[in-house]
């Protein structure tokens, strides 16, 4: 395995040396390029796709870096400004000691993202996702120094405490993260993070100057026109029985009304209603821990639950169809703990701009974000989650009670979208007096 390992090192290293005496003789400009990189799922990495698109409609050539998966969201993929750099996920031998696949995977990312940086072209700025930090700051860095670009780190949490939940708090291989989140992040030009308490967690005990930027919420986040709400429960009663219309409520009139269980439309007439007497529509985003492996574990766990007025779907939707979904629904649940406590849930940001109150699980910043009976409920365990459901949904839908207020306050709000507010936050970080001063 060593000797795998070690042989596929050298194998990188000749062109890589090729690479950085070739980058000697590219022409300039670097200054309108940036690169934006991810060491994950670029599909699954919604913050970064809007830095991306944030730079491009500013007339940055944008090389958005990272591994293939989920399909990015079509904004990205019709923008002319952004080429799409996919790396291949590596697969590492699962022989010998945890710690040494560890190594061996910690290496050859290394090698492979120095290779992928160095064949672009050379940008005026990078910036960074972290979390995965190890292998990818130090390697951002030493490219930044090489190439005289200005290395920015989007801080939206810390991996070595995504480790922990795995390892504990004091394995030497969470220590040794920890440590090297601390050193090299300070190596960075420039930092954003999330929320104000990473903000100030940043600079007391990493020495590290930051800009918040709270996550935002895109412009295609917004409150779902009945039409198309109609349009995609439609779409959804292909696969999924529980948005077919109920039992009892099949138009006589064949052809001239067609139902969900949600909306009808008067074919005729080409207008859309509600449903009397409809189901309430919550929604719950989650992963299910990554592309879906536990997926079929919890949905045989939901087989064997005996509901009579609840029917639980778990559908996986196109990024244009998500937006239009939360926009449709009735109220949002977020079961979003940070492992540092100092992140906040992305989901619930999404849920927002489509002015869908939510019921969110409590953890230590929460607040800055949900606004406990202002714009949604927080609980701390899953009995006080029940009373919630009970007390918000007790008459629906004859009477909405704080689901309407709730929903009142997010409309009243007026929250800066994600355009406006990296604009005013993140843009002066790319200016490109910014990056001549940084060698580009």
């Amino acid at each position: 395995m060593a000797a795998l390992v070690i042989a596929a090192a050298g194998l990188l290293l000749l062109p890589l040396l090729l690479l950085l005496w070739q980058r000697r003789l590219r022409p300039s400009g670097a200054q309108a390029r940036v690169a934006v990189v991810v060491l994950g799922d670029l599909g699954r990495s919604p913050r970064m796709q809007y830095h991306a698109l944030s730079l491009a409609l500013r007339g940055r050539r944008v090389a958005l870096v990272g591994y293939s998966g989920t399909q990015p969201h079509s904004d990205i993929l019709r923008n002319g400004n952004i080429e799409i750099v996919h790396m291949t996920e590596l697969k590492i031998w699962q022989v010998g000691p945890k710690v040494f696949q560890y190594l061996a995977k910690v290496i050859l990312q290394s090698l492979q993202l120095l290779y992928t940086m160095l064949s672009i072209n050379k940008p005026g700025h990078v910036l960074l996702q972290n979390p995965p930090g190890l292998p990818s700051i130090a390697v951002t860095w030493l490219v930044c120094l090489l190439q005289g670009s200005k290395f920015i780190i989007d801080w939206h949490n810390y991996g070595y405490t995504i480790m922990s939940l795995t390892h504990g708090k004091r394995h030497p291989i969470v220590r040794i993260a920890k440590w090297y989140e601390e050193v090299f992040g300070r190596f960075s030009d420039d930092n954003i993070c999330v929320t104000n308490a990473m903000k100030e967690d940043l600079g007391k005990n990493c020495n590290i100057r930051a800009i918040t930027l709270y996550d935002k919420p895109a412009s295609f986040f917004k409150e779902t026109p009945l039409s198309d709400q109609h349009h995609l429960f439609m779409k959804l009663i292909k696969d999924y029985a529980p948005f077919r219309a109920l039992p009892g409520a099949e138009s006589n009139l064949p052809g001239q009304v067609e139902k969900s269980a949600f909306t009808q439309l008067d074919v005729g007439s080409g207008d859309v209603m509600l449903q009397k007497g409809r189901p309430a529509l919550l929604v719950s985003s989650t992963s299910w821990t990554g592309k879906g492996p536990l997926k079929e574990y919890y949905n045989k766990l939901i087989e064997k639950l005996q509901f009579k007025h609840i029917q639980i779907c778990t559908p996986w939707l196109e990024a244009e169809d998500y937006p239009v979904l939360l926009g449709s629904a009735d109220l949002g649940v977020c079961l979003h703990k940070s492992s540092s406590g100092l992140d906040l849930p992305m989901k619930v940001v999404d849920m927002f701009g489509c002015c869908l109150p939510v019921c969110a699980v409590h953890f230590q910043c929460l607040h800055e974000l949900v606004k406990h009976e202002v714009n949604g409920l927080v609980f701390k365990d899953s009995s006080e989650l029940a009373e919630q459901l009970k007390t918000l949904f007790w008459e629906f839908p004859a009477a909405e009670g704080k689901l309407r207020l709730f929903r009142r306050n997010l409309r009243s709000a007026r929250q800066l979208r994600w355009d406006e507010s990296w604009e005013q936050a993140v843009l002066p970080l790319f200016s490109s007096s910014s990056a001549e001063q940084h060698g580009s």
